[in-house]
C-alpha cells in the first residue's frame, strides 16, 4: 500500500498532471516598440500591463524573427521560422501542410479562437474560431477585437467546463494613429530616440503613437476584466506581447534591437511568482512548444522553437544563447527592389548581414509627413538630419553592435580589428542557421513574390 501511495503521489506531482488544461489568453499588440511602454521604462502609460507584470513574469529579452506583422504572426502561431514555413515576406502565407495552434489544441478538447487582426493565410492552416469588430470610433471598418465575442466565449466555456485558447489581435498602435488621447502626451515634452530627427511633425506623430499604446493597454485591461467576471483568471495563462517595433525608422522593417525585441509578460496564478523578472532569452517561435508542454501535449518534430516552461516554473534562469531574424522588402509598399537582411544576436552582440548593400533601403514609412519633414530638414542644410537619413537609406554589407552598451545600435563595430573574431563567429553561426532553414540568401529574396498571399494561386 505504501508503494502504491508513493506512485500515486509521483503521478499527481508530475508537471504534466499539475499543468493540464489551463485556459490560455494571448493578446498581441501591433507595432509597439518594447522600450516605449511604461512597464518597460517608456513614455506610454500602461497601467494594466504594469498590473499584469505585478502579478506575473516580465521578460527583458523576448524576440521575434521578423519585424513585420504577417511573418511575425505566422511564426508565432506555428512555432516555425519564416523561411522554413514559407511565410517570410509581408502579406504572406505558409506552405501546404504547416500546422498551427488550433491543430494541436483542438484534439485536446480546447476551443481555439482568434478575435481581431489576423494577417495569416491560408485559413485552412489556421482553423481558429474567428471574430472581428469595427473600432469604437468607427474609423476602422473591421479587424478589431470583438469583446462581445470574447465575453460569449468565456461564458460558454466557463459554464461547460471547456478549456479555451484565445488569441486577441489588437490593431494598436499600428498606423494611422487615430485612437486614444494624444493630449496625454504633449509633443514638446516627449523624448525622441537618437536616431530620430527632431521636427514638429515627428513629435506630433510620436504623440499620437504613444496614445495608441495606451489604447492597447486598455484592451489588455478589458480582457483581464472579462476573465475575472467569469471567475476564470486563476485557471488561465495570460500572455501579453508587444509585437515588433513602431512605424518609425530603426524599428519596424529592420533587424535592429527596436525592430525585433518585444514586450512579453506572462501571468499564471499559482505557477509563476508574482512580480518576477527574467533575463532569459526567448523567441516567438518558442511559444507553441511552451504552450503544448503546459497542456501536456507531445511536441512535433517540425517545430523550430523550444519550450521555456522551466523558466516560467523557476526551474531555469536561462533559455537560449542565440536568436535569429530576417527582413524582406519585396512585397512592402514603397520598396524599390530587394533588400534582404539576416541577423543573429548573442547575449552581447547583434550581427546583421545586408544581402543587397549596393542598393538603397526603402520602406513604407517614407510616404509619411514626418519623414518628408526629415528630408526637408536635410535638404535645408542640416547635416545631422542628412547623416541620419543616409544611415537609414545606405547600409554596409555587415553590421555589428554591442547590444549591452549600445542598445540603440548606433556604433557599427563591423570591420574593426578588435571585434573581428566576434564578427566572424556570428557570421558563421548565422550562415549555419540559414542553411538549416533552406535560406539561400539573395535567391530566397528574389522568390519572395511567390510567397505573397495575393500570388498564391498564380
Amino acid at each position: 500500500m505504501k508503494t502504491l501511495q508513493i506512485c500515486l503521489w509521483a503521478v499527481l506531482c508530475h508537471p504534466f498532471f499539475l499543468l493540464a488544461n489551463p485556459n490560455i489568453v494571448l493578446i498581441l499588440a501591433d507595432d509597439a516598440t518594447c522600450r516605449d511602454l511604461e512597464v518597460y521604462g517608456g513614455q506610454a502609460k500602461t497601467p494594466h500591463l504594469k498590473a499584469l507584470a505585478g502579478e506575473g513574469l516580465k521578460f527583458n529579452h523576448c524576440f521575434q524573427a521578423a519585424a513585420m506583422c504577417s511573418p511575425t504572426r505566422h511564426n508565432l502561431y506555428t512555432g516555425i521560422y519564416p523561411v522554413k514555413s514559407g511565410a517570410y515576406p509581408n502579406h504572406t502565407y505558409v506552405k501546404e501542410g504547416v500546422k498551427s495552434l488550433p491543430h494541436y489544441l483542438k484534439p485536446l478538447g480546447y476551443r481555439v479562437a482568434l478575435s481581431g487582426k489576423t494577417h495569416i493565410a491560408p485559413r485552412e492552416a489556421f482553423p481558429f474560431e474567428y471574430s472581428t469588430a469595427p473600432s469604437p470610433d468607427g474609423k476602422n471598418a473591421k479587424g478589431n477585437i470583438d469583446f462581445g465575442a470574447v465575453d460569449k466565449l468565456f461564458r460558454e466555456c466557463g459554464e461547460a467546463g471547456i478549456p479555451f485558447c484565445l488569441v486577441l489581435g489588437s490593431k494598436e498602435p499600428h498606423t494611422p494613429y487615430n485612437r486614444g488621447n494624444p493630449a496625454d502626451y504633449p509633443p514638446e515634452s516627449l523624448k525622441l530616440r537618437p536616431f530620430q530627427i527632431d521636427t514638429p511633425e515627428t513629435r506630433e506623430e510620436f504623440s499620437r503613437y504613444l496614445a495608441e499604446i495606451t489604447v492597447f493597454d486598455e484592451e489588455v485591461g478589458e480582457a483581464m476584466r472579462l476573465l475575472k467576471k467569469y471567475g476564470l483568471e486563476e485557471d488561465t495563462v495570460f500572455i501579453a506581447l508587444g509585437e515588433q517595433g513602431n512605424g518609425f525608422t530603426h524599428a519596424k522593417w529592420t533587424c535592429y534591437e527596436d525592430g525585433l525585441k518585444s514586450a512579453c509578460i506572462i501571468r499564471w496564478p499559482g505557477k509563476i511568482e508574482p512580480g518576477s523578472v527574467t533575463d532569459a532569452v526567448i523567441e516567438y517561435v518558442d511559444l507553441v512548444p511552451t504552450l503544448l508542454e503546459i497542456v501536456g501535449a507531445s511536441l512535433p518534430d517540425e517545430l523550430d522553437g523550444r519550450s521555456f516552461l522551466p523558466v516560467l516554473l523557476r526551474q531555469a534562469n536561462l533559455h537560449k544563447t542565440y536568436v535569429y531574424g530576417l527582413h524582406t522588402t519585396l512585397g512592402i509598399q514603397n520598396n524599390l527592389g530587394p533588400f534582404g537582411i539576416r541577423t543573429v544576436r548573442s547575449p552581447n552582440y547583434r550581427y546583421i548581414l545586408n544581402l543587397h548593400p549596393d542598393e538603397p533601403f526603402r520602406c513604407a514609412i517614407e510616404r509619411s509627413d514626418w519623414f518628408h519633414s526629415w528630408v526637408a530638414k536635410a535638404e535645408a542644410g542640416d547635416q545631422h538630419a542628412r547623416d541620419l537619413l543616409d544611415r537609414h537609406t545606405y547600409r554596409p554589407a555587415e553590421e555589428l553592435y554591442d547590444v549591452v552598451n549600445d542598445p540603440d545600435n548606433l556604433v557599427n563595430l563591423a570591420g574593426k580589428e578588435r571585434y573581428s573574431g566576434i564578427q566572424a563567429a556570428l557570421r558563421t553561426r548565422l550562415n549555419a542557421w540559414m542553411r538549416d532553414q533552406g535560406d539561400l540568401g539573395q535567391e530566397t529574396e528574389l522568390k519572395a513574390p511567390q510567397r505573397l498571399a495575393r500570388n498564391r494561386d498564380k
